[in-house]
């Protein structure tokens, strides 16, 4: 089986999942407890917390362990509008948000906030001018992604950083889900306030995530007991999950630039070929080496349902996935791609291909290959059935 779902989930790391295993087994201990076991649990979690904000060039201080990438999400938004709205009740996002980000910002909307939800280009890119032109003194908190999860397109994010940095009443806030390890993004030359990362988009653990929140940042907690945090996200820590994260992020990170350049190497290669063998194929989202992700290719084959097409391909032992994982099951086209001027034809036949660490090249041509088996097959049917 060629799985080649990795922006939806990852295998676990080898070497994560001996260190589960052996903190599971030897570390049980909970971090607030007084004696050694708990002594040492908590020296891992302080060790992981070390890690985590290297990676981010923050301080240890400023990361907040949490259950995921969903969870962060919610904490920051929610958190920094409920701390901060005596600022101001006008916040900014983007159109093309994951659906953890989106649907908090339309929840709200409906408490009576003022949300401005930026369009994007035909790449899902949004343009400076209109953030600009979005801004007012009223504005608390603008929160954009750093590479979106169905397409893959690259926001500018320290250019963003650079322009908020003109209003200091306004807090700035990223999703980095899926580009935390593979995409660096210094929260120093970004400007950022807040990000959300998670493990399990990093061949770590699932129930695991991440928050930075800069210092003298303060945000109202979603969770209140018992003061885990600084108080600021209460829970019994998951010490294996918080490991096998600072594990994930440092196997990333030693092999980030050879594992990126193979990727875009692929990612080329993969959509030249497709574009070569099969008509009527759409490529969605920046593929440029500088705009786009390598690791994430979106198509769209006209005519025919993606649900149709994952199924096909699975019958032909390759794992692909139609928009994003959360929201995979609704029959309805890509919020995403609606957004970047795509019909309802060409957005509700879209596929994400999307690699991982133990993806070889093979498997790209491979899907490649079951493509070109599928796909002819799949419109000589919808051909038949418009007669």
């Amino acid at each position: 089986m060629i799985y080649l779902d990795n922006s939806a989930t990852t295998p676990v790391h080898p070497e994560v999942l001996t260190m589960l295993t052996d903190v599971i087994e030897q570390c049980y201990g909970n971090p607030s407890s007084l004696h050694n076991m708990g002594v040492k649990a908590e020296r891992l979690v302080e060790q992981a917390r070390k890690v985590v904000a290297e990676a981010l060039e923050a301080t240890p201080q400023e990361i907040l362990f949490t259950s995921g990438g969903t969870e962060a999400n919610n904490m920051a938004i929610r958190g920094i509008v409920e701390q901060y709205q005596s600022r101001g009740k006008h916040i900014i996002t983007t159109m093309v948000e994951h659906p953890s980000v989106f649907e908090v910002f339309t929840y709200l909307e409906k408490q009576g906030f003022r949300v401005t939800y930026l369009p994007v280009d035909e790449v899902g890119r949004i343009r400076l001018h209109e953030l600009e032109e979005a801004m007012t003194d009223e504005t608390i908190l603008v929160s954009i992604m750093h590479v979106n999860n169905e397409v893959g397109t690259v926001q500018p994010i320290e250019e963003i950083g650079a322009i908020l940095e003109r209003y200091p009443k306004t807090l700035f806030h990223v999703d980095a889900v899926q580009s935390y390890g593979k995409i660096p993004l210094s929260v120093r030359k970004a400007k950022v306030d807040a990000l959300s990362l998670s493990a399990h988009k990093l061949h770590g653990p699932k129930g695991t995530g991440a928050l930075y929140l800069r210092k003298h940042v303060v945000i109202k907690p979603l969770l209140i007991g018992g003061g885990q945090e600084n108080g600021m996200r209460s829970g019994t820590h998951n010490v294996p999950g918080i490991a096998g994260l600072a594990k994930a992020t440092i196997l990333a990170k030693k092999e980030q630039e050879r594992r990126m350049n193979q990727f875009q190497l692929w990612k080329e290669r993969f959509i030249e070929t497709i574009m070569d063998k099969l008509d009527h194929v759409i490529v969605n989202g920046d593929q440029t080496q500088a705009g786009g992700a390598p690791y994430i290719i979106n198509l769209s084959f006209s005519g025919m349902k993606s649900e149709v097409l994952v199924h096909a391909l699975e019958t032909e032992h390759v794992l692909v996935s139609s928009k994003s994982a959360c929201s995979s099951k609704n029959e309805r086209a890509s919020r995403v791609l609606s957004a970047m001027g795509l019909s309802d034809e060409v957005a509700t036949s879209s596929i994400r291909i999307s690699m991982g660490y133990q993806t070889e090249e093979q498997d790209i041509m491979d899907c490649v290959k079951a493509l070109e088996r599928v796909v002819p097959n799949l419109q000589q049917v919808m051909k038949v059935r418009r007669k």
